[in-house]
Order: C-alpha cells, then sequence, then structure tokens
C-alpha cells in the first residue's frame, strides 16, 4: 500500500508538492504561535518572583512593571530614597530593594539593585562565573548580555547615558564598549569628532555663549553638566547564569552608580526608579499600596495586575492572528480537497481495473484517503520543522526586544493537538474525492 500511495505521489510531485507546502506553511505560522504565547505565559508567571508590589513615579503602572522587571520602555520617572527607607522599615514588608536605571552598557541596561535581589527572586543559584558584586564600580553580567557582548570576569567599561544605544553614527552613545586593550583615547578621540570640547567639565562660572549651548545639549540627554560618565570605569566580577528571565540581558552594579554617574547634585539628592517589595501577606500589600498612593508623585503597583493587562492585551493581538490561521487551514484543506480531485479524475480508469481485476471498493477508498492523509502527514512534519526553526532563529530578536524567551526547542502544549487537528482536517478534506471514487461502477469508467 505505502509503495503505491509512494508512486501516485510522485507521479504528481509538481502538485503533490505544492499542496504539502500549503499545508506546512499553515502549521509552521500556528506552531510559531503556539510557542511565542508560550513563552508569553512561562514569562508573565515568573517574570517579577515574590515581588507583588513596585513602588516608583506617578505614570503609567504598565510601563513601570514593565520597566521594572522586563527592563523595557522608560521609567515613569524618580522618587525619594526616603520612599525605600520608609518601605524597608515597614512591618508590612517581607523585603524591599531599591532599584536605579537610565544608563546602558552598548545597549544593555544598566540596574542598580542590592546585590541580596538575587538569592531573594532566584533562590540558591551559582554564578556562571565570579560573585556578585561588593563595591561601587562592580558590575554582574546577565548570561545573555555576556554572551552577546563578549565579556569575561575582569574586563572593564563605561556605561553610556541613556536606555538605549544611539546608531546617529553606528556607535553607543557616549562610549564604545572598552575592553583591557583598548587605550582611554578612543574614547576621547570619538568625541573631539562629534563635539569638538563635549566630555570636558565646564566650569560653573562660565557664561559665554559655547558653555551655554553644551550645557543645553546635555541637558538634551547626554547627560546633566558635571556628570562622571567619561570617567567612571565598571568592572566585571561576576557572569550570572541563565535564568529565563528579562535579568539575563541586563547589566547589574550597586544602587548608588546612578548618583555617582550623575554629579553631585545627584548624590546629594538621592533619588530611585522603583522600590520592589514582597510584602509579608496580602492584606500587608493591600496596606502598603493604599498607604503609597497616597504620596505625592507616588504609586504603588500590583505587579501581577499590570502584568496581567499586557497579556491580556497580547491575547487580543493573537486572537487577530488566529482568525488569519483559520483562514489558511481553510486554504490547505481546499488544496488538499483540488489535488485529490485532480487525482481522482486522473486514476479513475486505473481505480476501474482494479475494481475489475478483483480489488475490493474499499482498497481504492483507503488508496485515495491514504495519499490524501501522507501529503498532510508530510505538511504537518515540514510544518512542525519550520516553526520551531522560525522561532529560533528568532528568539534572540524577540528576547532582546521584549525580554520573553520564546523555546523553540520545547514541545509545547498545543503542539498534539495541532498535529491531530491536522491530520484530521486532511483526512475530511480527502473523503469527497475518496468517496466519490468508492462509487463510481468500474465498467462506467471504461465507456466513452
Amino acid at each position: 500500500m505505502m509503495t503505491l500511495l509512494w508512486r501516485n505521489l510522485w507521479h504528481r510531485k509538481g502538485l503533490s508538492l505544492l499542496t504539502a507546502l500549503s499545508v506546512a506553511l499553515t502549521v509552521g505560522l500556528l506552531v510559531f504561535l503556539i510557542l511565542v504565547k508560550a513563552g508569553i505565559e512561562e514569562g508573565a508567571a515568573k517574570g517579577y518572583g515574590p515581588f507583588e508590589l513596585v513602588v516608583g513615579a506617578d505614570g503609567s503602572e504598565t510601563q513601570l512593571v514593565l520597566n521594572t522587571f522586563y527592563h523595557v520602555d522608560v521609567p515613569t520617572g524618580n522618587i525619594p530614597y526616603e520612599i525605600f527607607e520608609g518601605l524597608a522599615k515597614d512591618p508590612q514588608t517581607a523585603a524591599a530593594y531599591a532599584m536605579t536605571t537610565g544608563d546602558n552598557y552598548n545597549g544593555y541596561p544598566i540596574v542598580g539593585i542590592e546585590p541580596a535581589y538575587f538569592p531573594e527572586r532566584y533562590g540558591d543559584r551559582r554564578l556562571a562565573e565570579g560573585r556578585l558584586y561588593a563595591a561601587s564600580g562592580e558590575v554582574v553580567l546577565g548570561a545573555h548580555a555576556a554572551r552577546e557582548l563578549g565579556v569575561h570576569v575582569g574586563g572593564t567599561f563605561k556605561g553610556g547615558h541613556g536606555l538605549v544605544e544611539s546608531h546617529g553614527a553606528g556607535e553607543v552613545e557616549h562610549h564604545e564598549v572598552e575592553h583591557h586593550e583598548v587605550e582611554d583615547h578612543v574614547a576621547e578621540d570619538h568625541e573631539a569628532e562629534d563635539h569638538g570640547e563635549e566630555g570636558h567639565e565646564e566650569p560653573a562660572e562660565a557664561g559665554h555663549e559655547a558653555g551655554k549651548e553644551e550645557e543645553e545639549h546635555e541637558a538634551a540627554g547626554h547627560g546633566e553638566p558635571g556628570d562622571a560618565h567619561d570617567s567612571f570605569e565598571y568592572k566585571v566580577v561576576g557572569i550570572l547564569p541563565m535564568l529565563n528571565t528579562a535579568d539575563d540581558r541586563a547589566v547589574f552594579t550597586t544602587v548608588d552608580y546612578a548618583w555617582k554617574v550623575h554629579g553631585a547634585e545627584a548624590q546629594q539628592h538621592r533619588e530611585v526608579t522603583a522600590v520592589l517589595v514582597k510584602p509579608k501577606s496580602i492584606g500587608g500589600a493591600q496596606a502598603l499600596k493604599l498607604a503609597y498612593d497616597k504620596l505625592d508623585n507616588v504609586q504603588a503597583v500590583y505587579t501581577s495586575k499590570a502584568v496581567a493587562d499586557v497579556v491580556n492585551l497580547v491575547d487580543q493581538g493573537t486572537a487577530m492572528l488566529n482568525v488569519v490561521s483559520v483562514l489558511c487551514v481553510l486554504l490547505a484543506a481546499i488544496s488538499i480537497l483540488l489535488s485529490l480531485v485532480a487525482a481522482a479524475g486522473e486514476r479513475s480508469k486505473d481505480a476501474g481495473l482494479l475494481r475489475l481485476i478483483g480489488k475490493p471498493a474499499s482498497f481504492i477508498w483507503f488508496t485515495l484517503l491514504g495519499e490524501g492523509l501522507l501529503i498532510t502527514a508530510i505538511g504537518l512534519a515540514a510544518g512542525l520543522a519550520i516553526g520551531h526553526l522560525g522561532s529560533y532563529l528568532g528568539a534572540t530578536a524577540m528576547f532582546e526586544f521584549s525580554g520573553i524567551h520564546v523555546n523553540a526547542l520545547t514541545v509545547a502544549e498545543g503542539e498534539g493537538l495541532l498535529a491531530a487537528g491536522t491530520l484530521l482536517v486532511g483526512a475530511a478534506a480527502s473523503m469527497g474525492p475518496a468517496f466519490r471514487v468508492y462509487r463510481a461502477d468500474p465498467l462506467q469508467l471504461f465507456r466513452s
């Protein structure tokens, strides 16, 4: 039977290939959507650890949570360090960690947070290399960031202001990556080429027009006057293990880094971007939210609610894609149907001859039905491979953009149902042509 099926397919290899390809593309698209949705759900489930509450500046709740836990979007602003001190001492708080952001290392965000955050969130995980930071200027890199940047323990670099890499001149906003073998004058030459005297601190008493323009330029996005981005050097002391969260693509250091690189005023008026709070109880979380929502320019957000809002938005977008997928499934089913109708027409006399030499009608039935199922199975196998390969190739870009891990090397929960549904659609599309040949009178097939 299988030999006959293969010969039939090979006889019409062009049409069979196009039919299988339509099935493969449909299945590949559906597999990709399943894997992405699984990654989003997994990221939402463990994307914020035990920190059920986050306190930050007034603004969008979703923006605050995404920036704090997924390192995407920009912060909603800063809040006084005293807010963190109050939260840390509150009897309803089990643990609280201040976070500072605002700089980047070649596009990867530099995040200031106490090293105790890692065992609190991830438990007793051993670092892939080195140790956790203990002093200002020491950093630990997420596994993904370290791999993409090619950084190892002992390396040094200087950060750039802002949360994204500047592509205006194809370089980082302030500094190129600096390793041991790179001389300091490279960064100085680059700055001299773009801005002339930029990188030298302007005297406080300078009142001439050039000084004023320089200060305005710095305030527009290149740091405040007197900041220390040019001179503050970070040293890599550790590499985190793969955590499968957005922390894999961040650079971590002490909270005070932001105050030191932004000058004396920042050190005098200490501020933080957010405070991650682990409440002692659900009632404690509610009490903390009510208390800190009352403060001016401060908001307390339930992390799970904000993440759920994001997932709901993604689900709405996925629903629209599912409509397109259903249309693709219908087109694939129609292509199988047309392929088998053409096959039935071509081999009607062959079927009549088989009936005349004694082959039962069921044999003819199963031959044509098996041909449809074989085309469907080939397309299904190719589609599963395409979906996983596409997810694998796009996983890095998706993680860079959203902090969501797409695990293309695992079988997602809905793939078994997808495979069964695909074979069922293939069988249903094959029924019509197979039934038509099954009911045909073998003598009638030879009459002209």
